[in-house]
């Protein structure tokens, strides 16, 4: 292969690059979650974690999570949790959450989606138990990813998301006072719906 021939791919690639970019039809799907505190807008990642995403996008269309049926409850802060691997996040789901079928353990090395600062990804027991709780993180948390000590069995956690607006609602929830993590007093989630 001459150096045209590469000239004429490189820019053919990088043309579909930049049409896929601009591509609206592209963009990620985004919900609002309405609290007492604050609005927390997170964008979801149906093409890179299908199963997880598409899974929270059809409890948010169905408005499953909707009718008061959702709070944030349980909060993890450096100050409230012992052992060697602490995490920071907000946990949140349906007060009645055994009306909701599991679904299969999407790992982070499947979709690599890793649990950053404002990742929104799916509380379980163990894998292919996740259902309808989820959780954000505030900073970042390798040890949730896939190989990560976490939880004993190193599958980690399937995240699906991220918040792209409202991380001081987040911080501000996580701020709660609690007993053994969970709030005294959890927020009610009013909604979360999809706008776009």
């Amino acid at each position: 292969m001459n150096s045209s021939h590469l000239k004429i791919i490189t820019c053919m690639c990088v043309s579909v690059c930049i049409a896929v970019a601009c591509n609206p039809h592209k963009q990620s799907p985004r919900v609002v979650f309405e609290t007492p505190e604050g609005v927390i807008t997170a964008e979801i990642y149906p093409e890179q974690a299908p199963v997880t995403a598409g899974n929270f996008l059809k409890l948010v269309d169905e408005g499953v999570y909707s009718n008061n049926r959702t709070v944030f409850y349980r909060v993890v802060r450096m100050d409230n949790q012992s052992g060697d691997v602490k995490i920071e996040v907000i946990q949140g789901g349906l007060s009645d959450r055994s009306a909701v079928e599991a679904i299969p353990h999407e790992t982070t090395a499947e979709t690599g989606i890793l649990h950053l600062d404002g990742t929104l990804s799916m509380a379980r027991s163990k894998p292919g138990t996740a259902s309808s709780e989820f959780f954000i993180c505030i900073g970042d948390q390798p040890e949730l990813n896939f190989g990560g000590k976490r939880n004993p069995d190193g599958a980690g956690f399937a995240a699906f998301g991220r918040v792209v607006e409202g991380m001081e609602v987040v911080k501000k929830i996580q701020q709660g006072m609690d007993k053994d993590q969970y709030l005294i007093e959890p927020v009610p989630v009013t909604s979360i719906r999809r706008i776009r």
